[in-house]
């Protein structure tokens, strides 16, 4: 198959060229910079110079390809059109800013992903979208009654919604003709080379000298290898449904404590608890991610593909050399 991949040069991108190219795919890729260029024809794969912004590109890319797998998404405000922008600056009461911004951000990014299944439209041809397992949790500080499953809904009540809700928008597209399929990954993909939630906390540990957890750490993250995740992408590629939801998650979940516990014996710091004020203050847009309560279910998705993870435990990944070095 020749498959368009967008956010092909973050973390999971490069992992999931190696391993589809191994399988005689052939990866276009999109690329934002002359960097990205050079780095995707190092990996083997054709490049298309542009960015999500860039809808037609998007277009041109999906209709080239016999399937997509969008793992691009931008929080950025400087990814937003002048137009939406200045909406949510100056298009209403200055306290409802940050509602504005999501709302552009959540428009920006539907528009992508309208560009790339548009252009599928029809055809039966797959696209696979990532999402997060953190858009179906509840409110920081609250206590799930049970795992998550895949037949949950978005919950607005967390931080994770911004993204979880254009979910309904891929699902729209599975009734047009499209094999849309969505893999929730765990709050943590971990291996080497990993960029996300873990390492960014790190780095703010390392600024203020200790490491944070809200309350009494027993809310719970769940995790997945990148390598066990570039598997689930292959297979829902391949056998995903019209409109099927997956869980890219592991361990059911690990009580954040123990993360932040062993974070701080490998940086050498202290660890103690905080209050969510005394969270947000330190940790910014992390300390909602750090109060939720996220574990995840994925038998469902294991017995309906198949999907059998191999790789290391978050923790085991934690205590490795690739971590807090």
């Amino acid at each position: 198959m020749r498959i368009f991949l967008t956010g092909a040069t973050g973390f999971i991108g490069p992992a999931l060229i190696e391993h589809l190219s191994s399988k005689g795919h052939e990866i276009v890729g999109l690329a934002r910079s002359r960097t990205a260029e050079h780095k995707l024809r190092s990996l083997g794969a054709r490049p298309i110079a542009g960015s999500i912004l860039d809808l037609d590109i998007l277009r041109r890319g999906a209709a080239d390809a016999d399937g997509v797998i969008h793992l691009a998404y931008s929080f950025s405000p400087s990814d937003l059109s002048q137009r939406r922008l200045f909406n949510a600056l100056l298009g209403g009461w200055p306290g409802g800013i940050v509602g504005r911004m999501m709302h552009a951000i959540t428009a920006t990014n539907n528009a992508a992903v309208d560009a790339l299944a548009g252009a599928l439209s029809g055809s039966g041809r797959p696209m696979v979208t990532a999402f997060a397992t953190m858009g179906v949790a509840s409110a920081p500080g609250n206590h799930a009654e049970r795992c998550a499953i895949e037949t949950d809904a978005p919950d607005c009540r967390s931080p994770g919604h911004v993204r979880a809700v254009s979910e309904a928008l891929v699902k729209q597209w599975a009734g047009r003709g499209v094999r849309a399929s969505i893999v929730r990954l765990a709050p943590s993909v971990h291996g080497r080379g990993d960029s996300g939630l873990i390492p960014q906390l790190a780095t703010v540990a390392r600024k203020h000298g200790e490491v944070l957890y809200v309350g009494d750490g027993s809310n719970r993250w769940s995790g997945v290898h990148i390598g066990d995740a570039v598997s689930l992408f292959e297979l829902v590629l391949e056998k995903g449904r019209y409109g099927g939801v997956y869980h890219g998650a592991v361990e059911e979940g690990v009580d954040f404590r123990l993360i932040a516990e062993i974070m701080a014996r490998r940086l050498g710091l202290r660890v103690r608890s905080a209050t969510p004020i005394y969270a947000k203050r330190q940790l910014g847009f992390l300390a909602p991610f750090v109060a939720v309560d996220n574990p995840v279910d994925s038998q469902r998705t294991r017995q309906e593909l198949g999907w059998q993870p191999f790789g290391p435990t978050l923790i085991d990944d934690l205590e490795g050399p690739d971590y807090f070095g």
